[in-house]
């Protein structure tokens, strides 16, 4: 990195705060953690992580930015050599601000003493629910099998029992570590590794779960699905996703709804729709017909003279909303039967009933 300006490095003026400094790395450190890199740009986003995070170390700490300013933008620097990050990647972690802002605690010359184990919130669990269009209409209650992680019975989760300080880090979590960089050799801290930056150790590890904490188990969880809900939807179980470590809260379950293709009905939003044939001596003259609902038969009057395709409401026969109260409209639309044998009888009275004046009346217009 010779000849590298650490300010625009990380896109902050030289008189930069502390704070700024800190918020530029984090924003930085996410884009280009090695973990979030195309299998291509591997090796690129390591380098550039590598770079942002020397340039942190060096303007987060007073001493070294005085000497990092006093020397100029060259400084003597040599690139990346005997500067170790593989910390830093390895404890950044995605998703977990927490860990995360005691990384750059570390990184910036700070840190947090810990006063008893760190608890952690279990990690949300999504799973797919196949329902049909009736049960969409009622709403109903099922039971969801899932094999998720548990906190331990015989440790409460804990790991094990007699729980002390690490004598290590003396309950801190950290430990200081020197690290060599192109402006000479500097602590810093790292997570102890004897108690994993807990701060805390149990001196009689748990056999059931070795010491975890969390076991793997088959549970059952009560679900309900309220009427109305729509394909993709995600219903959220509040408390029901796998347990967190040391003894932490569990996360959530999320159930992701998928409706099955109806037979005869096809949804817009709450409104149902379905073609419905007719005969057409009950187009020409009228009548009541059975229409077939999501709820069981209704009955639907047809006027005299009803031309197919025609579309009649059928109000509050769909689907209820889901996050108001109403219930959606069916549309029913009509499709003339034209019967393909006829009888003697029936073709003799269809003769009889013929009429050319409609047709002869469009050609009058047509042609006049």
């Amino acid at each position: 990195m010779a000849n590298n300006d650490y300010y625009k490095t990380l896109g902050v003026e030289k008189s930069a705060t502390k704070k700024e400094i800190k918020k530029a790395f984090k924003k930085l450190a996410m884009k280009f953690h090695p973990d979030r890199a195309p299998e291509e740009k591997k090796k690129e986003y390591e380098e550039k992580f590598k770079t942002i995070s020397e340039a942190a170390s060096v303007l987060g700490d007073e001493k070294k930015r005085a000497q990092y300013d006093q020397f100029g933008s060259g400084g003597g620097s040599h690139g990346h050599q005997g500067f170790d990050f593989s910390d830093i990647m390895s404890q950044f972690r995605f998703g977990n601000f927490g860990r995360n802002d005691d990384v750059f605690d570390s990184l910036f010359g700070g840190g947090r003493r810990r006063r008893g184990r760190q608890v952690y919130k279990g990690s949300d669990l999504l799973y797919d629910l196949d329902i049909t269009l009736e049960q969409v209409h009622s709403g109903f209650s099922t039971e969801v099998a899932l094999n998720k992680l548990e906190h331990c019975s015989d440790c409460h989760g804990k790991g094990g029992k007699n729980i002390t300080t690490c004598e290590d880090c003396s309950g801190s979590g950290y430990i200081k570590v020197t690290r060599r960089t192109p402006f000479g050799v500097f602590q810093q801290q790292a997570p102890c590794n004897s108690c994993h930056g807990e701060g805390e150790k149990a001196k009689e590890v748990c056999k059931d779960c070795d010491g975890e904490g969390l076991i793997r188990d088959r549970s059952k969880i009560d679900v309900k699905i309220p009427a109305g809900v729509q394909d993709g939807m995600r219903l959220r179980v509040t408390g029901k996703g796998e347990a967190g470590r040391n003894a932490g809260p569990h996360g959530d379950l999320y159930v992701r709804i998928h409706v099955k293709e109806h037979k005869f009905f096809e949804r817009r939003d709450d409104d149902l729709y379905i073609t419905i044939p007719i005969s057409f001596y009950t187009a020409t003259l009228g009548g009541e017909i059975e229409v077939p609902t999501i709820a069981g038969e209704a009955t639907l009057k047809i006027p005299k003279g009803t031309d197919s395709e025609t579309i009649f409401r059928m109000k509050e026969k769909g689907i209820p909303h889901v996050q108001r109260a109403g219930v959606g409209d069916q549309m029913v639309k009509i499709k003339i039967s034209i019967p393909k044998k006829l009888s003697k009888k029936q073709k003799k009275a269809l003769e009889d009933f013929g009429d050319t004046k409609p047709q002869k009346g469009f050609l009058e217009r047509f042609f006049g």
